[in-house]
C-alpha cells in the first residue's frame, strides 16, 4: 500500500509561520501513516462496505497523541447547521485544523467537497486535513469502483487557484 499526500496552500500563506507548522503537523502525520505497522492496519480496514470509522480507528491514536479533539462541539453553533463536528480538531496559534476522514462516499455523494465547506464556515479553523482512499474498491472481487485521492486531489485543486480562494488556507489530502 502506498501512502500520498497532497498540499494546497494559497498563494500569500506559503512562506507564513502558521502555514509552517500546519506542514509541519501533516509530515508528522504523513510519516505515521507510512509507518508499516499503520499501512497494514489501513489496508486491513479498507475493505469493501467498511465505514470511514474503521479508518478513523487507524489514525486516532495519533491524532489524539499531538493534541487532536474527536467531534469537537460547539465549532458550528451560530449557523443552522450547528449539529454539524468535525472528525479531529486541532487548535493551532490563531486559527486551526479540521480533519475529515472519508472512505466510500469521497466523490460518489460529494462528501469531500462538503468537507471543504465545512471548513470555509468554521470560523476557528482555516486548514483542513483529508484522508481518503487511494483506491475505492467496492464488492468482494475486487473491482476498482473509483479512484477517490486522485479525483479528490482534482476537485480540491480548483479551490487554489487564485481566483476560487475561499477562507480556507491550506488542505492536505491524505491517501490511504
Amino acid at each position: 500500500m502506498t501512502i500520498e499526500k497532497k498540499f494546497f496552500v494559497q498563494n500569500h500563506f506559503e512562506n507564513k509561520a502558521e502555514w509552517k507548522e500546519v506542514k509541519s503537523i501533516a509530515n508528522g502525520f504523513y510519516n505515521y501513516l507510512t509507518s508499516s505497522v499503520i499501512k497494514k492496519a489501513l489496508e486491513e480496514q479498507n475493505i469493501p462496505g467498511a465505514q470511514s470509522q474503521r479508518i478513523e480507528e487507524v489514525i486516532t491514536p495519533y491524532a489524539e497523541k499531538i493534541g487532536f479533539t474527536s467531534q469537537k462541539k460547539g465549532l458550528f453553533d451560530k449557523y443552522k447547521v450547528s449539529k454539524l463536528t468535525p472528525d479531529y480538531f486541532l487548535p493551532v496559534n490563531d486559527t486551526g485544523i479540521l480533519i475529515e476522514v472519508e472512505r466510500g462516499q469521497t466523490t460518489q455523494n460529494n462528501a469531500a467537497l462538503k468537507d471543504l465547506w465545512k471548513a470555509h464556515i468554521c470560523e476557528e479553523a482555516d486548514y483542513l486535513f483529508l484522508f481518503v482512499p487511494n483506491k475505492l474498491i467496492q464488492n468482494k472481487e475486487g473491482k476498482v469502483a473509483g479512484k477517490p485521492f486522485n479525483e479528490t486531489v482534482n476537485r480540491i485543486s480548483t479551490f487554489y487557484d487564485p481566483i476560487n480562494y475561499t477562507n480556507v488556507k491550506g488542505t492536505v489530502i491524505f491517501g490511504y
